[in-house]
Formats: C-alpha cells, sequence, structure tokens
C-alpha cells in the first residue's frame, strides 16, 4: 500500500502568536528535536515521516516562503491555499493526491513524534479503514486513512478535520508509548519537550 503524507501547515498559530508576538510563526519556531538537534518545527516533523512514505504533500498559504522551501528541501510537493481551515486543507490536498492507495495526514505543528510510531499507524491500515495512535487512553496523531475515506475526505470544509469520518469506518486502534502523538505546539513552553 502506497500511503500518501499530507503534512499541514496552512493554519495560523494564532495562541503561539499572541504570545510569541505577531511575527512568530510556530512552524519556524526552533526546537530540539528527539534526535537532539536543533531545528524548526516543521523541519522535525518533515523528518520524522517514515522513507516509505515516498510521496508527500505539504498544505500552507502562500506568504509563507520559509516553509515552501523547507518543503521543497525534503522531496515534498506543495499546496498553496488560502484558507487555514483544517478541512479545506485536507480536502485540497487529498483531491490532489486522489490516486494514491491512502493517506495519513500529519500536524504541522507536532515535531515530537518517533518514526517508528508513524510507521505502526500506517501499518494499522491493513486492519481497519481509519488508522490512529492511542497513547494514555487517548487518541493522537497522525491518522491514516484508506482508498475508501477518500471521498469522505474530499468532502471536508472549513475547520473540521476528519474525525466525524471515524463514526462510519472501521477504526483500528494502534497503542503506542509515545507521548508525542499526543503533544503539539501551541504555545511558545511547547517548544521544550518534557514527556510525563
Amino acid at each position: 500500500m502506497t500511503v500518501t503524507a499530507i503534512v499541514l501547515a496552512a493554519g495560523q498559530g494564532s495562541r503561539f502568536r499572541a504570545v510569541a508576538g505577531v511575527d512568530q510563526d510556530k512552524l519556524l519556531a526552533d526546537c530540539v528535536g528527539l534526535d537532539g538537534v536543533t531545528r524548526p518545527v516543521i523541519e522535525q516533523v518533515l523528518m520524522s515521516l517514515p522513507a516509505a512514505v515516498v510521496e508527500r504533500w505539504v498544505v500552507t498559504s502562500p506568504d509563507r516562503l520559509e516553509v515552501i522551501r523547507l518543503a521543497e528541501a525534503y522531496g515534498c510537493k506543495v499546496l498553496l491555499l488560502r484558507s487555514a481551515g483544517m478541512g479545506d486543507s485536507i480536502a485540497a490536498a487529498v483531491a490532489a493526491s486522489a490516486a494514491a492507495d491512502g493517506w495519513l495526514v500529519v500536524l504541522g505543528d507536532m515535531p515530537f513524534i518517533w518514526s517508528s510510531s508513524v510507521e505502526r499507524v500506517i501499518d494499522g491500515l491493513e486492519e481497519g479503514d481509519i488508522s490512529v495512535p492511542v497513547q494514555d487512553g487517548q487518541y493522537g496523531h497522525p491518522v491514516a486513512f484508506s482508498r475508501a475515506s477518500g471521498p469522505g475526505l474530499m468532502a471536508l470544509k472549513g475547520d473540521r478535520g476528519a474525525r466525524p469520518l471515524f463514526a462510519q469506518a472501521k477504526v483500528c486502534e494502534v497503542s503506542v508509548d509515545d507521548p508525542g502523538v499526543l503533544w503539539d505546539v501551541d504555545l511558545p513552553q511547547s517548544l521544550h519537550y518534557s514527556p510525563p
């Protein structure tokens, strides 16, 4: 199965900007990755994608030139979108990669996920239409969707994510020991990873 990664990087990060300053893009903020190296948040995310995920899309806004540059440097196709809505981003990227066997929806502000967790989520598609990591009883990210989910993903609109699709699909819950699947950088203090 060839799963296409969709990295969502179009959100405005308004909570982060409210604290760090309006000119601060959380996707470009430096953070120390799981390997101990400091890189921008979005670069840590792109590095965590397993080598098996060959086709990769980054959805971002036209004014984020550095995010576009990093995406291209990591071999990603870039989809430019003026909407910051998660649903709009997913729908546009799935439509652009409609020939894929499935999709891995990755949030651009979650830099602390182990590649092995991502691989296990992808493998979960062998047992369900949707595969989601579960850490401490909570659903995390990234989430993988089979080809059967394509029409539902393309119908998403606005800021609503894909959670409503879970009700009509066979969901494979993948237990992981990886607090990174729940850790997003919403505020500047989240750049410093200190799992429980």
